[in-house]
């Protein structure tokens, strides 16, 4: 199912999903990464088809609910999924999870104008008891590009600013990885093993270049709030295929039929040029770019 406003274009699965398989411009290159020809493989497990009782990766965007934990997570989101016009865009529905009891949906609405989109991320606790989750929404950007990550500036005297989180086999001195001042950088490299880690991103926004196209996306940082994972409201992944631009809701126990929301907004910016070996001079680059 595809959305438009003839300057970009943004493809829903209906097969398998929620999924937003694709977006970018008009005829242009998918800014996220598509997983064709079943290249993401794990020990035991057959990603070779759609479908099926396993998880698979596919790519583009999707909802999951954290802190991680598998199966719960790694729910098949192989089934159809309904889907009905609403304003200037879609509105995905999946069946409700039979053995999580969660009911996950995603609104799409697109600036008929420019090159902005605004998802909502809707997640009900279909179930009879409450349950503690957050609303994780995992962007799976095409192989080649950089992430950029503001660090959290807030003035807090004595106390710390700053949270960073880091996995299993994340290196501090991975290659990829800038650890600036003002930023983050973590390239996509198809030669190198996995490295994920998480900030209380209190800017509120993150960014992936690629071929000279900017993708940036904004959400809402609440820094009263309780984030999973040591307090990481954005968290990044990358592996020799792709990398991850995921935001994070506030960890919250969830009565039963209650919703809860997170909303991401969207810009694709084309024709961009970034120095990425000065922080003044790549804040200075990309600030005009969005407002907050």
């Amino acid at each position: 199912m595809e959305v438009t406003n003839g300057i970009i274009s943004l493809i829903a699965t209906v097969e398998f999903g929620p999924r937003i398989i694709r977006f970018g411009f008009t005829d242009g290159d998918n800014v996220f990464f598509e997983d064709t020809e079943r290249q993401f493989k794990e020990t035991g497990e057959d990603f070779s088809a759609v479908g099926g009782g396993e998880w698979r990766i596919y790519g583009g965007h999707r909802l999951w609910t954290s802190p991680e934990s598998v199966p719960r997570t790694t729910y098949p989101d192989n089934g159809p999924v309904r889907w009905r016009r609403a304003g200037n865009g879609i509105v995905l529905t999946p069946d409700a999870e039979a053995w999580t009891h969660v009911q996950k949906e995603i609104e799409v609405q697109m600036n008929p104008a420019s090159g902005e989109v605004t998802i909502h991320h809707r997640i009900t606790n279909t179930g009879a008891w409450p349950v503690a989750f957050a609303p994780w929404a995992l962007s799976v950007m095409a192989e080649g590009g950089k992430a950029i990550i503001p660090q959290a500036r807030r003035e807090t005297n004595l106390l710390p600013n700053r949270v960073l989180a880091l996995w299993p086999g994340s290196q501090m001195n991975d290659h990829r990885v800038y650890w600036g001042e003002r930023f983050i950088l973590l390239q996509q490299d198809e030669t190198a093993r996995p490295f994920k880690f998480g900030t209380n991103n209190e800017e509120g926004w993150a960014a992936y270049f690629n071929k000279g196209h900017l993708f940036i996306k904004s959400y809402r940082h609440n820094v009263h709030a309780v984030y999973p994972d040591y307090g990481a409201s954005f968290e990044c992944y990358t592996n020799h295929l792709f990398l991850e631009l995921e935001t994070l809701g506030e960890l919250k126990t969830v009565a039963p039929r209650e919703t809860v929301s997170h909303t991401e907004s969207w810009k694709l910016i084309g024709n961009v040029s970034l120095s990425m070996d000065n922080d003044n001079e790549l804040e200075s680059a990309i600030r005009p770019y969005f407002n907050h």
